[in-house]
């Protein structure tokens, strides 16, 4: 019982590094200048999409449909998984 506990713990760790790295990948490789100049719903979608790597919630603030937020992500230079 003790080990599960101790696996489970050690994953969720891994997870969070997992988590904390793909944000850091995300947020060096934008083009700030170009999410700046956004329609303020649009670029609250893909900051959001930027901080939690949610691709689906940050689609619905932005308001657009998953094929024209991914093209955003793109332009902006956002790392998709």
């Amino acid at each position: 019982m003790c080990s599960e506990k101790f696996r489970r713990t050690r994953l969720i760790k891994m997870w969070e590094e997992e988590d904390e790295e793909l944000r850091r990948l995300r947020r060096e490789n934008a083009d700030w200048e170009y999410i700046e100049k956004l329609p303020e719903r649009i670029k609250k979608g893909v900051l959001f999409f930027i901080d939690r790597g949610d691709l689906r919630m940050g689609q619905k603030i932005a308001g657009l449909n998953i094929e024209e937020f991914i093209e955003i992500l793109r332009r902006a230079n956002v790392w998709i998984p």
